[in-house]
């Protein structure tokens, strides 16, 4: 019973995870950048967070979701419009991985300055103390509401990518951003509304993650670490993949505790180290 319980609570954690890789996967996709600062914003956002529990104490972070979802895309288009632009059409793809390295040691060092380098958490309230037995098994309600969030966000995406108007503009415009610009559109336009995009999915993995765990102002490299595994295990550009990944790294972490309490997350990384070497398009297979 052991080991059922702790595979379940492994496939919430990597729902959870599969989100931390969402957004990279989309800028990827659409872009071909490898946003460095990806890691960064998500602690950013998990600031955020925690500000408005400062603000208005009391109110359940999940509510506290959307002004953060709509403070984040508003961030990301100007960080797309603003800087990202500049370089993104440049052939080399190390222009964009610099400048967004650069930006996220400029971010860690302002939250450094601004919240210190204490741990910090979001109260989560009675919620994160919930939970629900079915057949002598314990799962907590917010690791369910969170795979909840997580499978929606992905359906969602995957509806606006590949069955709307929008979608079909940005697939054209990752395919041959020239003849969309013949075609009167303006693929920097879609870029940024792409960016603002991946900055919502990061706030909400800042955000739910943070009501789990603690972190500081220097969590971006491990963020960072576990999007990157994710997004490379399913395979580049995929989002279901993205998913799949994220719930397989959480299983592994979670099973590895049984027999090494002290392992963190040794064993997803020799997982993702061992599908490198054996399958190096992900579990899906990258997408072009």
């Amino acid at each position: 019973m052991v080991w059922l319980e702790t595979i379940i609570n492994g496939i919430l954690l990597g729902g959870l995870y599969g989100i931390l890789g969402l957004g990279l996967a989309l800028v990827f996709g659409v872009m071909r950048v490898i946003n460095v600062a990806h890691g960064e914003f998500i602690v950013g956002a998990a600031f955020v967070g925690v500000v408005f529990g400062w603000l208005l104490p009391g109110v359940n972070p999940l509510v506290t979701l959307i002004p953060i979802m709509v403070l984040a895309f508003g961030a990301g288009w100007l960080f797309q419009t603003v800087l990202l632009n500049r370089v993104v059409e440049s052939r080399n793809m190390l222009v964009p991985m610099l400048v967004t390295f650069g930006l996220s040691i400029v971010i860690r060092n302002l939250m450094l300055a601004e919240f210190g380098s204490n741990p910090m958490a979001i109260d989560a309230g009675p919620i994160a103390k919930a939970s629900l037995e079915i057949a002598g098994v314990h799962i907590g309600l917010l690791p369910i509401i969170t795979l909840a969030i997580s499978i929606v966000l992905f359906g969602l995406l995957q509806y606006l990518i590949k069955s709307t108007m929008f979608g079909r503009m940005v697939r054209a415009t990752a395919d041959n951003p020239e003849i969309m610009r013949l075609m009167g559109v303006n693929p920097k336009r879609v870029y940024a509304l792409v960016m603002g995009l991946a900055f919502v999915m990061a706030a909400v993995a800042g955000v739910l993650l943070s009501m789990r765990t603690s972190f500081s102002a220097t969590s971006g490299t491990d963020r960072i670490l576990i999007a990157f595994e994710v997004v490379v295990l399913g395979g580049l550009g995929s989002f279901w993949g993205a998913l799949i990944a994220g719930i397989l790294l959480g299983v592994v972490q979670l099973l590895s505790f049984q027999f090494d309490a002290n392992s963190g997350l040794l064993y997803a990384h020799l997982l993702f180290f061992l599908f490198l070497v054996i399958r190096p398009n992900g579990i899906l297979g990258a997408r072009a």
